[in-house]
C-alpha cells in the first residue's frame, strides 16, 4: 500500500480555501502525471488520518469507485445524501462534488481510475460513459465484489504484465459498476443539465482534434456559450474553455505515455500546425514540456 499521506494535495492553482469554494484535489497530483495505471487504498487507510470525515470537494481528471464492506457511514454527493451500507458501491464520477463521514472503523476499498484511462476503455458508442457520467449508490453483486479484490490483489503483486491486467480488470470493473446503475430506477438518476453535459463531452470526442472555440461548441449544441459554461463549471469547477483545453492535453499525455511517437507527429496528430507552439501550449499547462513529461514517464 502507498504511503497514505502523500497523495492527498491541491491541483487548484489559487487556493480556495477560507473562501468558501469547493476545492478541487488530486489523487495522483499535479506534477506527477499518470504514475500508475490506477490508486487502490482501503477507506480505513486514509479516514484514519480525516477523524473519518471528509469535507466537500472533487477531483479534477479522477473517477473514483468506493465499495463499502462493513460499517458505513453517509455521504454528500452533489445535492444528495446517501446512507452507505455494507455491500454497496458508490459511483464518484469526475468533476463530481463528494464529501464522507464514515463511522469508525468502516472497511471498504477505494479503486481511483483517471480520465486518461477512461478514455482508452470507454468506447463512445457503446453507451457506457453517460451511465458512468452520473453520481449514484447501487448495491454491489458478487461479480463486482470479486473484479475490486482483484485490482487489489494486482496493485500490490508488482507481477510483470501488471499494467496491461490493470487496465483490463479496470475496464471490467467500469462495466459492472455500469450495469449495477442500470438496474437503478432512470428517475434517481438525473441531475439537472446532465444530458447538455453528456452531449457537450460526446461531442468533444469527435472534435478535439479541430480545436473548436466554446461559441463553435455552444452553436453546435443550441445553447449560448454563456450556459454551457455555466453547466460545465457547475459539474466540474471548470469552464468550457478548459474542459476543451484538458481533452486535448489528456490526448497529449496519453500519446506521450503510450506510443514511440515523436513530439511533431504528436503535435500534429492533435491539429496543431506548428510543434513548437504545442510544446509551449503543453509546457504552460503543465508545468514541464513534453520531452520532460516523456523522459519523467520514462524513469518512472
Amino acid at each position: 500500500m502507498d504511503a497514505p499521506g502523500e497523495f492527498w494535495y491541491i491541483s487548484n492553482m489559487d487556493s480556495a480555501q477560507g473562501r468558501g469554494q469547493i476545492e478541487n484535489f488530486n489523487l495522483f497530483g499535479e506534477a506527477a502525471e499518470l504514475p500508475d495505471v490506477v490508486h487502490c487504498e482501503t477507506i480505513e487507510a486514509r479516514s484514519i488520518l480525516h477523524n473519518w470525515e471528509f469535507k466537500p470537494h472533487r477531483h479534477a481528471r479522477l473517477h473514483q469507485v468506493l465499495l463499502v464492506d462493513a460499517g458505513g457511514g453517509t455521504a454528500r454527493v452533489e445535492t444528495q445524501t446517501l446512507s452507505l451500507r455494507p455491500g454497496a458501491v458508490l459511483n464518484v464520477p469526475t468533476g463530481c462534488v463528494h464529501g464522507f463521514v464514515f463511522h469508525e472503523k468502516t472497511q471498504g476499498w477505494v479503486v481511483t481510475l483517471s480520465s486518461e484511462l477512461l478514455d482508452e476503455v470507454l468506447r463512445a458508442d457503446e453507451g457506457l460513459r453517460p451511465i458512468l457520467a452520473r453520481p449514484a449508490l447501487a448495491d454491489a453483486d458478487a461479480g463486482l465484489r470479486r473484479v475490486v479484490s482483484q485490482i487489489f490483489e494486482e496493485y500490490a503483486a508488482r507481477d510483470f504484465a501488471r499494467a496491461q491486467m490493470l487496465r483490463a480488470l479496470s475496464s471490467q470493473l467500469l462495466g459492472q459498476v455500469a450495469r449495477a446503475l442500470h438496474r437503478l430506477d432512470d428517475s434517481d438518476a438525473a441531475l439537472p443539465d446532465a444530458p447538455l453535459r453528456a452531449r457537450f463531452e460526446r461531442l468533444l470526442e469527435e472534435t478535439f482534434r479541430q480545436h473548436w472555440s466554446v461559441s463553435d461548441y455552444a452553436r453546435a449544441l443550441s445553447v449560448s456559450p454563456t450556459h454551457l459554461s455555466r453547466v460545465l463549471r457547475q459539474a466540474t469547477g471548470l469552464p468550457a474553455s478548459r474542459a476543451i483545453e484538458d481533452r486535448v492535453l489528456r490526448e497529449a499525455r496519453r500519446q506521450l505515455f503510450y506510443t514511440n511517437l515523436s513530439i511533431a507527429e504528436i503535435a500534429y496528430l492533435l491539429g496543431y500546425n506548428d510543434p513548437a507552439y504545442f510544446s509551449r501550449v503543453f509546457a504552460r499547462a503543465t508545468g514541464m514540456a513534453p520531452s520532460a513529461f516523456r523522459a519523467r514517464v520514462d524513469r518512472a
